[in-house]
């Protein structure tokens, strides 16, 4: 089967022929792969940015962690009547063995692997995962919109980390897939009005415009303030989510927020930001980070996708077979793509 790996060190990533699955842990299935987002942490490892260090001693590894399929085999401890069942994979696998984990607190566990990271993923035919990682899908859900189960629920972590609930004013900071989504859970929530900021994000904002957000700004050739001069006039926002890992946006985005409002960093940064401390306490602000989503998060978006499909196909603006894979990436690093998926035809 065609995989696409990360080999060695360094830039680049290899496509390569391996042997498909033949063995598989007793607790664990192999999944026929049907569908497979390209994320950004995909591009960090290709480009080989710091920050993942630690996958080296998984080497070679195929990449992948947000994806669908169908169960095909299972490990011994699996009940064979699974074989069929359509799902997604929460990616990061618990050990099982740290201190969190055997007094039950997984969500807390200090040694995950991650599918497509610390173990092969899905950028494959097929891939294995434990079977408690496996999510069922809603009938009728397509496999390409199930495929973006994991990074949703990441969006769907960040509103609720922000506590945005109905007529909350909400200025979302990253017009990428992350930001994309989070404007759609916000909107979910009630919110009034969601604003989206992007710089130099022309394809971007227009993919926005056409999931019905009117109110984008490109900070282009001007400020965050300046651009959002017409919004602020009546107010600042009631919650801030950061998706840019841009360092430099953070000292404005708090200067956009209320006093008791919430800047919710969802963007993984290269370098510490800088803000002033004594402003924050001043206007009793808070700043929360937010990451991994809950288990339960994953089931609450799976039905949001599968209730809103014709609106959620249009955060998919590219294509490619896997075959072309090293194509959808290069896709995935412009700025005129939302989310790249890639297609696992059959022969």
């Amino acid at each position: 089967m065609l995989a696409l790996q990360k080999v060695r060190p360094g830039s680049g990533i290899e496509l390569r022929d391996l042997p498909e699955i033949s063995e598989i842990p007793a607790d664990e299935v192999v999944i026929r792969t049907e569908a497979t987002g390209i994320c950004g942490t995909d591009l960090h490892i290709a480009e080989w940015t710091p920050g993942y260090e630690s996958m080296q001693s998984a080497m070679p590894v195929t990449l992948g962690h947000e994806f669908a399929g169908t169960i095909v085999s299972t490990g011994i401890s699996v009940d064979s009547r699974f074989v069929g069942t359509r799902v997604t994979v929460r990616p990061s696998v618990v050990c099982g063995k740290c201190d969190a984990c055997r007094v039950g607190d997984e969500e807390n566990c200090t040694g995950r692997r991650g599918i497509g990271i610390g173990r092969s993923g899905a950028f494959a035919g097929y891939v294995a995962a434990p079977f408690v990682n496996c999510v069922v899908l809603p009938d009728g859900l397509d496999f390409e919109i199930a495929a973006l189960t994991e990074p949703m629920t990441v969006c769907a972590e960040a509103v609720d980390t922000g506590e945005v609930k109905e007529n909350d004013r909400v200025l979302v900071l990253g017009p990428g897939f992350i930001g994309q989504g989070i404007a759609l859970f916000c909107d979910a929530a009630g919110a009034s009005e969601v604003v989206i900021c992007g710089h130099n994000d022309e394809a971007r904002l227009k993919t926005l415009n056409e999931l019905g957000f009117a109110n984008t700004v490109d900070t282009a050739g001007t400020t965050l303030s300046e651009a959002l001069h017409p919004f602020l006039r009546r107010g600042k926002f009631d919650v801030v989510i950061e998706a840019t890992g841009a360092p430099q946006v953070v000292p404005d985005a708090l200067a956009c927020l209320k006093k008791r409002g919430i800047l919710v960093i969802a963007g993984i940064h290269p370098r510490p930001a800088e803000i002033d401390l004594t402003q924050l306490v001043r206007n009793h602000q808070q700043v929360r980070g937010s990451y991994r989503a809950p288990t339960d998060t994953w089931h609450r978006v799976l039905n949001y996708l599968a209730a809103n499909q014709d609106r959620v196909r249009g955060l998919i603006t590219h294509r490619v077979d896997l075959a072309d894979v090293e194509q959808g990436f290069a896709l995935a690093l412009g700025k005129t793509a939302s989310k790249v998926v890639v297609r696992h035809p059959r022969a």
